[in-house]
């Protein structure tokens, strides 16, 4: 069985959360708190030098880090990964565009507003950049879907899902997407798929409550 180790307000490490949870994968799941350094003990850089989560434990002793390398892992051979190669490699591409050009803005914005004490002071210098760099890659996605619904292979795929991660908590962290109702219908139809979960979802949670 897969172990994650996650942050359950992380961005990245929901993505994994959600694939696994639509895909109906068990899994062991060990959460890590790096607000508190957790990620910087001896015992985890072991497992990953880069000191940072999600990380997939897919065998005893073998580790996959990176959200998206993740996504493309456990989504092989299941409806999430496109098996046509020209969509395969479109939904990459939009994985690509997530993390060089979305996750660096809203999803430092999402840390630093939501999840530090004191974040905005102290990186009041940075916000106005990933305000202006967020914005521009909104505008991207919703050139994108003003002409499609999904972003790979005209249908729900792992793009979806790294692209949502983010996006979803876009206004939560000063972004308004009054101006983009196409990227506010794709939200919708995200939150509508089978066995979507949300961001505070927690299959630890789930299990007390049945």
């Amino acid at each position: 069985m897969y172990t994650l180790y996650s942050m359950r307000r992380s961005g990245n490490c929901y993505k994994v959360r959600l694939a696994f949870a639509q895909l109906g994968v068990a899994y062991n799941l060990i959460e890590i708190d790096i607000l508190k350094g957790e990620t910087r003990t001896p015992d985890f850089l072991t497992k990953n030098p880069s000191g940072h989560v999600p990380l997939l434990e897919v065998t005893p002793g073998r580790y996959l880090p990176e959200s998206n390398a993740i996504l493309a892992y456990i989504a092989t051979d299941t409806p999430l990964a496109p098996a046509d190669r020209i969509d395969r490699y479109d939904a990459l591409q939009w994985m690509f565009f997530e993390q060089n050009s979305l996750q660096p803005n809203l999803g430092a914005a999402w840390f630093w507003l939501t999840l530090v004490k004191g974040g905005r002071e102290l990186q009041m210098h940075a916000l106005e950049d990933w305000m202006e760099k967020g914005y521009q890659a909104l505008g991207v996605m919703e050139k994108h879907l003003a002409k499609n619904r999904f972003f790979a292979a005209d249908r729900y795929t792992i793009a979806d899902i790294a692209l949502y991660a983010y996006a979803h908590v876009a206004h939560e962290c000063d972004y308004e997407l009054d101006n983009f109702p196409a990227i506010r219908d794709w939200l919708a139809r995200v939150a509508a798929q089978p066995r979507h979960v949300s961001m505070d979802w927690h299959p630890v949670t789930e299990e007390s409550a049945g």
